[in-house]
C-alpha cells in the first residue's frame, strides 16, 4: 500500500441531495419539504414552546407564587457532625474555614449550625446563625457560640 492507492472505505462518503433542481431530478417541486406551511419557508425557526398554533403549555398553565429576593440561605450543619469532626480531627474550635477544609460547607456559604445529634464535647462554635436548641446544646457543655 502506498499514498498513490489510498481512497475511503466503501459506502462511507455518500453524495449530497441536490434539493430544487427541476422536477426530473426527483427532488424539484416542493424540494423535499412538504406542501406549504411556516416550515416549508426559508429562514423558518420554530419559537421555543411553539406547539403548532395550540396555545402553548407555558401559557396554559397559571402564574404563582413569586421569589423573595431577602431571602437568605443557609447551609444547615447538625450538631452530630460538629462531634464527627471535631473527634476525627481533635477540635475545640470549629468556625466557617474549618467545615469548609473538612468539605461540610462551601467557602461562600453561610452556615447555621441545627440542634440534630448529639453533642458529647465542649466546642467553641462560629457560624452566621445556630438554632435554639443547637445554642443550648453547645451552651449545656460550657462551649461558646459566636454568630459571625
Amino acid at each position: 500500500m502506498d499514498l498513490s492507492n489510498l481512497k475511503p472505505a466503501a459506502g462511507s462518503v455518500k453524495k449530497d441531495k441536490r434539493i430544487g433542481r427541476g422536477q426530473g431530478s426527483g427532488r424539484g417541486g416542493t424540494s423535499t419539504r412538504g406542501h406549504k406551511g411556516a416550515q416549508s419557508r426559508s429562514g423558518y425557526s420554530r419559537t421555543r414552546g411553539f406547539e403548532g398554533g395550540q396555545m402553548p403549555l407555558q401559557r396554559r398553565v397559571p402564574k404563582f407564587g413569586f421569589k423573595n429576593i431577602n431571602r437568605v440561605e443557609y447551609k444547615a450543619i447538625n450538631l452530630d457532625s460538629l462531634q464527627t469532626l471535631a473527634e476525627s480531627k481533635k477540635l475545640t474550635a470549629i468556625d466557617v474555614e474549618v467545615l469548609v477544609g473538612a468539605g461540610l460547607a462551601a467557602k461562600n456559604d453561610r452556615v447555621k449550625i441545627l440542634g440534630n445529634g448529639e453533642l458529647k464535647l465542649k466546642l467553641n462554635v462560629k457560624a452566621h446563625a445556630f438554632s435554639e436548641s443547637a445554642k443550648a446544646a453547645i451552651e449545656k457543655l460550657e462551649g461558646t457560640t459566636e454568630t459571625l
